[in-house]
C-alpha cells in the first residue's frame, strides 16, 4: 500500500509505502533484489519494521511538493522542470501563495468530478523561490485535491503574469469554481518531495 498516488509524469523525491510480512525480512538483502527487479526510474532505498497498525497513506500526516519551472531554455532541464519564457511577477506570485493559508476550501482548484467527501485541505507553507533563471514552488498540506498542486501553480502564473490581481485570486478561491482558476501547468515539473508521519519505528 503506497502513501499516494499522483497524475502521470508527475516525479516523487520520496515516497513510502508498507506491506504484511509474516517472517522475518534480510532489509538490505531485498533492497538490492528489489532493485534488480524495478525499471531504470524506480529505486527502493530502505527497508524498515513499523508497527502491525501503521498505514503508509492514511497516516500521513503532511505532504510537501515542489513545482519547478525555468525561464531560460535549459536542454538538461526536459522533463524535469517546465520551461515557462514569461517574465513574471514573482513576489506578487508569493503575495497570492499567501492567500492560500487564509483559506481550507480548494474545490476551484480541484479536477471537476472527482470522488471526494470534502474539498478542505489545510496549507501549512506556500512560497516561490528564485535563483537566476530558475524557480521553485514549495507547498505543505495534510492533503491534497487531485490536481490541486498544478491548477494553483497555474493560477498563481496568471497572478505573476498581471492577468489577475490578488482579489481576483481570493475571488477564485471563494468561487469553487474550476473553471474560475488558472491553467494547469505540465506534470513533469511536479515532485512530491516529503511525507510527515507522526512516528517512525526503525
Amino acid at each position: 500500500m503506497g502513501a499516494g498516488r499522483t497524475d502521470t509524469g508527475v516525479h516523487a523525491k520520496i515516497m513510502y509505502g508498507h506491506f504484511d510480512c509474516e517472517r522475518t525480512l534480510e532489509a538490505e538483502t531485498l533492497v538490492h533484489k528489489l532493485n534488480s527487479l524495478l525499471p531504470k526510474d524506480i529505486a527502493v532505498f530502505r527497508i524498515f519494521p513499523v508497527p502491525q497498525n501503521a498505514h503508509a497513506r492514511f497516516d500521513a500526516k503532511s505532504r510537501t511538493y515542489e513545482y519547478h519551472m525555468h525561464t531560460f531554455k535549459n536542454v538538461f532541464l526536459n522533463d524535469l522542470s517546465w520551461y515557462c519564457h514569461h517574465d513574471l511577477d514573482v513576489a506578487k506570485m508569493n503575495e497570492a501563495a499567501k492567500i492560500l493559508l487564509t483559506h481550507t476550501d480548494f474545490e476551484c482548484f480541484s479536477k471537476v468530478h472527482t470522488d471526494v467527501n470534502t474539498f478542505d485541505c489545510r496549507i501549512t507553507a506556500a512560497y516561490w523561490q528564485q535563483e537566476e533563471n530558475r524557480l521553485v514552488f514549495t507547498i505543505t498540506a495534510d492533503r491534497f485535491l487531485r490536481n490541486m498542486v498544478r491548477a494553483i501553480v497555474g493560477t498563481l502564473i496568471n497572478v505573476g503574469l498581471h492577468k489577475i490581481t490578488l482579489a481576483d485570486f481570493n475571488a477564485i478561491l471563494a468561487s469553487k469554481n474550476r473553471s474560475e482558476a488558472g491553467f494547469s501547468v505540465p506534470a513533469h515539473g511536479l515532485y512530491l518531495t516529503d511525507i510527515v508521519y507522526e512516528s517512525k519505528t526503525e
